[in-house]
């Protein structure tokens, strides 16, 4: 064998090595930081049900984070957006900031009864953790491209405590044409990487009813579909309510100090209105209940888009996904008492597939199902959050993610 043939192996086997160090340092430090992340959410989230007298406080401190994100962090503020820019046009380094300005603001937003999530926050940490370690490694191009997939996958594995959904998640909502051995393999080591630490830390994810069977049938695939049709309508009503709040905002509101602070405001308003703090934070405790029972009433699903879509609009930080595993967990719970399926495999596939539907990524939210519920949901989670993604059209969660896998057109 020529020089040149010697030197190609030798030189992708290299890469594919650097690449899995890099991955699992990145792991680690999306395992740690989501630790953080995790232990401070809990404290802020009791320290808030304890003394509700906070929530109060929401409209001073939008006003505050807004200002300090206008003045030091515009980037910033794009949040996950800015990270899919970043892997798409190979652009400038993100932001170091980034992690601890998003950590800092989204427990805050917490603390004060704010509607989000916690995903985007992992997702921006463990991506912008994962670049300052490409550029301290002198990464190549490539290389970086697959640490940012890397970072992605660390970040929503580790948060959620579902590994294997993360490291396909790291992938599918990137919309990759093809199948990238080293993006794939430093997905995988990250996130199972990133989940190990956070659980050597003693950080413990939310426990979920699991192995509720029920036998696939040509009648209950019909009931699916009907289910699935439910899910995509309600992920289009959330991505579309936040689009358009969004939007007015910042036509009426430049100032982001002056958005948080009526958004804030506003929120205060329609907590004292119904009386109850059930749609404020993280809204797990409703999301379990969705398991239980005869299904949520109509209005639980419909308050909590009201209450996300205001706060993200707002600018509010820590994303959407838990919110919209508390819309797609009440909603299935509900669909599931109409349809005569088992309340709590509806809640559970419910959960999965409006959020697979708002981010394209049916394949890492069917796995999340498998990994959270147990592997006899697998196949109804795989038919409702494909059906679901397919049914919600262009509609997404993310304004810059590239079209998903699913429906794109060939050329």
């Amino acid at each position: 064998m020529n020089a040149l043939g010697q030197e190609q192996p030798r030189s992708a086997i290299s890469s594919l090595v650097r690449t899995a160090f890099a991955a699992s340092l990145a792991g680690l430090l999306c395992g740690l930081s989501s630790a953080l992340f995790l232990w401070l959410l809990d404290l802020a989230t009791e320290a808030r049900v304890k003394h509700e007298w906070l929530v109060f406080g929401l409209p001073v401190a939008g006003f505050a984070m807004g200002w300090v994100y206008r003045n030091h962090g515009k980037t910033v503020a794009r949040g996950t957006n800015l990270v899919l820019e970043t892997v798409y046009q190979d652009g400038p380094k993100l932001p170091t900031r980034m992690a601890p300005m998003v950590l800092v603001a989204t427990v805050l937003t917490h603390l004060f009864g704010g509607s989000a999530g916690r995903e985007g926050t992992a997702v921006q940490m463990g991506a912008s953790s994962a670049d300052w370690l490409a550029h301290r490694l002198r990464l190549s191009r490539d290389e970086r491209r697959q640490l940012l997939s890397a970072g992605i996958a660390g970040g929503f594995g580790a948060v959620f405590g579902t590994p294997l959904a993360g490291a396909i998640f790291g992938l599918e909502v990137l919309g990759r044409r093809r199948l990238e051995l080293g993006a794939a393999a430093a997905s995988v080591i990250a996130a199972f990487v990133g989940d190990l630490t956070t659980r050597a830390l003693g950080i413990e994810h939310t426990n979920y009813p699991r192995d509720v069977a029920l036998p696939l049938s040509f009648a209950l695939s019909g009931k699916w579909l009907i289910f699935a049709a439910g899910c995509a309508a309600a992920s289009v009503l959330f991505t579309q309510l936040i689009a358009q709040l969004k939007r007015y905002a910042e036509r009426y509101l430049p100032r982001l100090e002056l958005r948080m602070l009526l958004g804030g405001a506003v929120l205060v308003g329609l907590w004292q209105l119904l009386g109850e703090s059930r749609y404020l934070g993280l809204g797990v405790p409703v999301i379990l209940e969705s398991f239980q029972g005869a299904g949520q009433p109509a209005e639980v699903f419909l308050l909590k888009i009201v209450f996300t879509a205001i706060t993200v609009a707002a600018g509010f930080q820590g994303g959407e996904v838990t919110p919209l595993f508390f819309v797609g967990a009440s909603l299935g719970s509900l669909l599931a008492h109409l349809l005569g399926i088992p309340v709590a495999l509806g809640a559970g596939v419910g959960l999965a597939a409006v959020f697979a539907a708002a981010a394209k990524s049916p394949l890492a939210l069917s796995i999340m199902a498998a990994e959270l519920f147990g592997a006899s949901v697998l196949p109804h989670a795989a038919i409702v959050c494909t059906l679901a993604t397919l049914l919600s059209g262009e509609s997404r969660l993310y304004s810059s993610q590239r079209p998903p896998l699913i429906g794109r057109p060939t050329a």
